[in-house]
Formats: C-alpha cells, structure tokens, sequence
C-alpha cells in the first residue's frame, strides 16, 4: 500500500505540474500542429523517466524500512569439482562362442548315450555312441593283414641290405604295406566318426536323439553342449559413437530377468558399419563364476564413453535460457543470512547424465546457484533462500 501511495503521488504531482504550463495531449492532437505534438510527446517521455527513477529510488528506501518484505523463495545449489562420467545407454544380447548343437558324422542306430541333460562334461569325453555295423571287426581283420605285410616288408629290406632277392620282391612288399597301412588308417577314421566325444568341456543343455534312433549325417541333432564359462555380450552401437565407445571402455551391465547387476569392458569394437541401421558391433567380456548368465539372455548397457575427473556439474533444471538461446543461472551474491541479491550470469555448458549438465564456462567451483524458483527471477533481484531440512 505505501509503493502504490507514493507512486499515485509522484504521478500526479507530475502530471499537474506538466498541465499546468502546457495543453492537454487530446488538445494537442486536436490542434493537429505536428511539431506540438512532437514536443508533447518528449515531455510525455521525460515524465515517464523521471517517474520510473523516482519508483527506483522510493523501492529502495521502502525496502530498507519494510522488515516484512517477502522476496521469492528459492533452493540453491553449491557448484564443486566432482567426477563426472557420460554414457551410452544400449540393450545387448548375451552369446558364447561354445554353444553348439553335436551331429552325427556316421550313419546307424545310436546305441548308447553316456550322458543326461544338465551333466557337465570335460573336453574329449565320450558322449555316445554309434553302432558301427560290423566296422571294428573289419578293422581287426585289416589290422592282422597290416602287421602281416609289414613284417614281409621288414624281411624283404633286410634281404635287399645284404644284396640277396629280387628288387622287384622289395618294391612289392613295401607297396603291400602302404596300401594295407592306408586302408586301416580309413578305417579307423571311419570307425572314431561313431564315437561322439565332447569338443570342449561344458554342460549338455539338452539330449535330442534318444538311444536306440537310427541316426546319420545331416539328419537330427543328437544333443547341445554349452560352457557357460566364455560368456560376452554383444551390442550394436550407433555409429556417432565410434570415436568414444573403444576397445578397454568400462561397461555397466544389468541383466533384469536375473536381477543382477555386473561389470565388464569392451574386448572388441567391429569394423565395419551396419548400412541398414547404421550401427557397428561391440563384445564384452562377461565373468560367470556361479553359471548364473545363460545364452541369449538380454542385457541392458551402460558404456562410459566420457570422463572428467574435475567437472563442474549442476542440475538441468537450474538452466535458463533467453530468447536468442544463450544459457544462464542466477548465482547468489550479497548474501545476508537468508537473503540474498542474484546476478545473472551466461555459461557454457557439455554433456549431460542423470538430471546434471557440465558447466564448461560461466562457473567457479564454490558458486551457489539458485536451482528452484528461478523461472520468474531478474537479474540483480533480492530472494530468500530456501531452509534446508
């Protein structure tokens, strides 16, 4: 009430006193004498100045009197030097290069299966086995042959040592051994093709065949085995991102279905951009010690693809922004207990994460900000700061 009564009071005295040495404005527009009107209109505009010079001045007495003054109510924010790391959100997919289905390689019936599903399994231990129609007795017939033509071979060389016997005799002896060691060394390759042994060790995930199935090449997968032990994410990355997303960046990786979180770095960044979707493909190493992580499980990523150990960050929600899109904040000066002047000042700001944005210039360590309440603010204007709990 006394701002209004003062400002009514200057208004008028102004006014009169400028009625009374001079024509009213609807008398001068009357007139129509353009150079009154001009000279009307400079006397309008020093009134108006020396009214909004008188309303400063009056504020400022006003205020240093009027002890229940209200100012805006704010929270604040003190800028320090903090870690501040920036990332790249993604959803991969859990692989493992040891993850295959075991075909047969020999044609009959699949006489026994040594193993069950869930039964782990080490490297070169036999799996199943194949009926092999008779081939192991061949084999032993071959074998006697063999041991036969190479012991005639044997004699026939030390005979032609000594110069006694035919060349021809040797030659022969020594083709018969080569031919005969040739077919058994076919035969016993066929005969190991009916013997399934595991190629790495691992768990059998699943038994397809069951015993007593006739089984061939390229027919029915017999069983998976899987080591859950190699375990790697892989991931599609846009390509914007291939400067700072590189072989060694640390990796936060949850897997939700699982409720488990872990941590990881990128062994391998691809090549090679993906011209459909414009990404390119990363693996990470996944440790697995309780065999808890499985193939094909998804895992959301968090890559870290930017560091600064001395950042000066403050909350999104703390930045204004002007018409001709400069940011600025209102740091606090002239602090006097709860109350406070602000300045406002123009800051150039990086990258953002989690609600925070990089302050790159306009800010010192130690500055308090106002953080909430500063939408309606000016600069130069007294608030009161908000208690903090």
């Amino acid at each position: 009430m006394k701002k209004i009564f003062y400002t009514l009071f200057i208004a008028s005295t102004l006014v009169a006193c400028g009625n009374k040495n001079n024509q009213t404005v609807d008398a001068v527009i009357a007139e129509g004498n353009l150079e009154k009107m001009k000279l009307k209109q400079e006397q309008i505009l020093k009134s108006y100045d020396s009214i909004g010079a008188l309303l400063r001045k009056m504020e400022v007495a006003i205020n240093a009197l009027d002890t229940l003054k209200k100012y805006p109510l704010v929270s604040t924010f003190t800028v320090k030097d903090t870690l501040f790391n920036n990332f790249v959100a993604i959803q991969g997919n859990v692989e493992t290069s040891q993850n295959i289905l075991l075909f047969p390689e020999y044609q009959g019936v699949l006489s026994r299966v040594y193993v069950k599903q869930g039964q782990s399994v080490v490297k070169g231990q036999l799996l199943a086995k194949i009926d092999d129609g008779g081939l192991s007795s061949q084999l032993e017939q071959l074998e006697t042959q063999y041991e036969l033509a190479k012991t005639t071979y044997e004699r026939q060389e030390r005979l032609w040592n000594q110069k006694i016997g035919s060349e021809i005799q040797f030659l022969q002896a020594k083709t018969t051994m080569d031919a005969t060691k040739s077919t058994v060394d076919q035969l016993r390759s066929q005969l190991s093709k009916t013997s399934v042994r595991a190629p790495f060790s691992g768990v059998i995930d699943e038994v397809i065949t069951d015993q007593g199935q006739v089984v061939g090449p390229g027919g029915q997968a017999l069983m998976r085995i899987v080591n859950l032990e190699d375990m790697q994410v892989k991931a599609s990355i846009p390509e914007n991102y291939i400067q700072s997303v590189t072989v060694g960046s640390s990796v936060a990786i949850t897997f939700p279905a699982i409720n488990l979180e872990t941590q990881g770095t990128i062994r391998s960044v691809g090549s090679y951009i993906n011209p459909t979707n414009r990404t390119f493909q990363i693996e990470i190493d996944v440790p697995n010690k309780d065999k808890n992580i499985k193939p094909n499980l998804i895992a959301n990523l968090q890559i870290t693809n930017y560091s600064n150990e001395n950042a000066l960050i403050i909350p999104v929600n703390a930045i204004q922004e002007n018409a001709r899109g400069d940011k600025f904040v209102y740091v606090l000066s002239e602090m006097d207990g709860e109350n406070a002047k602000v300045i406002q000042t123009k800051i150039e700001t990086g990258k953002k994460q989690s609600g925070f944005v990089e302050v790159l210039l306009g800010l010192n360590s130690g500055d308090v900000l106002v953080q909430e309440g500063a939408v309606s603010l000016k600069d130069g204007v007294m608030v009161t700061l908000q208690t903090k709990n």
